[in-house]
């Protein structure tokens, strides 16, 4: 039995989930969350095979939760199903560690065959998904890859902020901010702030 955590703000939407999951005599959800911080919270209590993870929900977004959670050491795989399929979203889920992206307006046979094949360890992709990479590798194939901190941090930045106001918003120390800057220097092939910045924005990583 693969057992199965849903995460979405939306009752509706997660009843119909359960619904179309649970009619499958392999599949079993176990729990629902209405934000991604509750997601969190149920993964490590459950252990769950697989979480459906919403890309935005008041509260807590997926792509930070699906950062936390690995991070974490969870053992769980992360689908992102969403309504959603910009570059920059996929792009922010996949480097998170997500083991597939799919959209909800698939089929219940469709979704069932994509959490079974993340659960024995593939990744799933929607077909439109699934190009929208191939053209960004084709377009950007030496596109540094960065942390989704090493990103917050240079959107920061690029506001104008201080090191100690990026500390101070992210909830992390000056020092903790600094070797996120210097990391993001080393991929990017830079030396300073504002050519890190520049040089994130040609490549469309602060979209």
């Amino acid at each position: 039995m693969i057992r199965i955590l849903l995460a979405d703000d939306h009752p509706v939407v997660r009843e119909g989930l359960r619904a179309m999951l649970d009619a499958e005599p392999d599949l079993a959800v176990v729990a629902e969350a209405s934000n991604g911080p509750r997601a969190e919270a149920l993964a490590a209590e459950l252990a769950p095979d697989i979480v459906l993870m919403d890309l935005r929900m008041p509260g807590g977004d997926g792509v930070e939760s699906i950062v936390r959670m690995t991070a974490a050491g969870l053992s769980c795989r992360t689908i992102v199903l969403t309504t959603y399929e910009t570059d920059r979203d996929i792009l922010r889920a996949v480097e998170a560690g997500a083991a597939g992206y799919l959209l909800k307006d698939m089929a219940r046979a469709e979704l069932a065959g994509a959490v079974r094949a993340a659960a024995r360890g593939e990744t799933v992709l929607a077909p439109s998904v699934a190009a929208r990479l191939v053209d960004q590798l084709r377009t950007n194939p030496e596109r540094p890859r960065l942390s989704e901190r090493e990103t917050a941090v240079l959107r920061l930045v690029a506001d104008g902020c201080t090191n100690a106001e990026i500390g101070r918003r992210l909830h992390v120390a000056e020092s903790t901010v600094k070797t996120h800057l210097l990391r993001a220097f080393g991929k990017l092939g830079v030396d300073d702030r504002t050519a890190a910045v520049t040089s994130a924005m040609r490549f469309g990583l602060l979209e």
